[in-house]
């Protein structure tokens, strides 16, 4: 039986909780298992090692502290910016935007001085998995090349 290792793809249902408050930030229940090809940095680092060794239809529940999930807050990505930078669009509070160095939240609309926080927003925070293993096989010597999964739950070409 094939285990979760390197070049494997292993497709799982999870459920992803902040464990302070229970609150729920992203769960495949509803929808067709998360694949992933193990090993190509497609998820963060703590959830894959987590699973290492794992088999189909074993269920696992971990908890991520931040240097194995998003990584810590980093202060110097809460940037002031002026909301005549937004142009048409007018800035809320908790709005997600795209930029050049990618996706930000304003955090705080005060006059004519927008917060931008361009953490993750799980970055700084503990995060608790429960996953079941639907399935794991050998990567195809095509997807270790592309670097991804394909087929259900994957990439299609």
């Amino acid at each position: 039986m094939t285990v979760i290792e390197k070049d494997t793809v292993a497709r799982v249902h999870y459920t992803g909780t902040l464990p302070e408050s229970g609150e729920v930030f992203d769960s495949s229940e509803g929808r067709d298992p998360l694949a992933f090809l193990v090993g190509h940095k497609q998820m963060i680092p703590g959830f894959e090692e987590e699973l290492m060794g794992a088999k189909t239809g074993e269920r696992r529940t971990f908890i991520l502290e931040p240097e194995r999930a998003y990584g810590p807050k980093i202060p110097e990505a809460i940037q002031q910016i002026p909301v005549s930078m937004f142009g048409d669009i007018t800035p809320e509070i908790g709005m997600t935007l795209m930029s050049d160095v990618g996706p930000f939240r304003i955090a705080s609309v005060d006059g004519e001085l927008i917060t931008a926080d361009f953490n993750h927003k799980l970055a700084g925070e503990t995060l608790q998995f429960s996953v079941e293993v639907i399935e794991v096989r050998e990567a195809t010597k095509e997807e270790v090349a592309h670097g991804h999964a394909h087929g259900p739950g994957g990439v299609e070409h």
